[in-house]
């Protein structure tokens, strides 16, 4: 498989640290030598976008408006070479704002796309209700056309729920504490409790409804569906979470689907590791599910 690193530091808060700072570490922590242990493997740099402002945009009620919509347009023009290119796209975060960009390359590339999204939250918050104004709490529902927009047109209702399967999530008590509507029975849904036991059976059958909708679809890794023992450098941890094993797992039966065409990983924050030891972790976890790619193919 050829595979391509591009790195988008974006962080929704409007800030230059904390998740933003991600690409970086990873790269420091030997990403790229340990995923090309198995693959050809090329680091194609980082998507540019406009300096981020920690202000609520007039347009969407998100912070870092200006900064979000260049980022998207960054990430959907690198993105779409990669694609049309016919390499596999690996895009680190920054958080998960940057699947924004992703779908819509996909979209120009191949008409269409479907997502499995893997999150320990829904990101389905309407821009306004966000508490912290954080893009990254509202992604999936603006994929969906289910929370309203001031983004631009064709950045919204980029997915179909039949096309949509979200595994981990385990913010519903939140959800209800604020009147967030879930997307549960809206869409294929399994919280981490859901899952637990029976990974292999239920990414089975959630790839499987996305391919009776979609022929083509992104593979999305928010780090936070961990529990916080295995991964604490997340900005919003939370009670529950699935293992590394569980993970590793889940990924390595999605990567190995023909109908995989790219695959995001967000949310690990540099600021909350001071030795590096979670960034090593987390290349482990590429490494291990790269790797069996090449246990189906040799």
């Amino acid at each position: 498989m050829r595979i391509d690193v591009l790195g988008v530091g974006f962080n929704s808060a409007g800030l230059s640290n904390g998740v933003a700072r991600a690409p970086d570490a990873l790269r420091r922590a030997g990403l790229i030598a340990r995923a090309s242990a198995r693959h050809e493997v090329s680091d194609v740099g980082d998507v540019e976008f406009s300096e981020p402002v920690p202000q609520r945009g007039e347009v969407t009620g998100l912070l870092a408006e200006d900064a979000l919509i260049s980022m998207i347009g960054g990430v959907r023009q690198r993105l779409g070479t990669i694609l049309a290119g016919d390499h596999f796209p690996l895009l680190i975060g920054g958080d998960c704002a940057v699947l924004l960009g992703a779908l819509a390359a996909c979209r120009a590339v191949h008409g269409s796309a479907g997502l499995l999204f893997v999150d320990g939250h829904e990101d389905a918050w309407p821009p306004a209700d966000s508490t912290t104004g954080e893009a990254a709490d509202c992604e999936l529902g603006l994929m969906l056309g289910v929370t309203a927009t001031g983004l631009p047109a064709e950045l919204g209702s980029m997915l179909r729920p039949e096309a949509t399967a979200l595994l981990g999530p385990r913010d519903s008590a939140e959800l209800i504490d604020h009147g967030i509507s879930s997307l549960r029975g809206a869409l294929w849904f399994a919280t981490d409790r859901d899952l637990t036991g029976r990974i292999e059976a239920s990414v089975a059958d959630a790839i499987a409804t996305i391919e009776r909708a979609e022929s083509h679809w992104w593979l999305h890794v928010d780090l936070d569906v961990l529990a916080s023992d295995q991964l604490a450098a997340v900005d919003y941890p939370q009670v529950g979470g699935l293992s590394w094993e569980e993970l590793t797992e889940l990924t390595g039966i999605a990567l190995r689907r023909p109908g995989c065409v790219g695959w995001s990983i967000t949310i690990y924050n540099p600021d909350l590791d001071e030795d590096g030891h979670q960034a090593l972790r987390i290349v482990r976890y590429v490494e291990e599910a790269l790797a069996s790619i090449e246990m189906v193919s040799s």
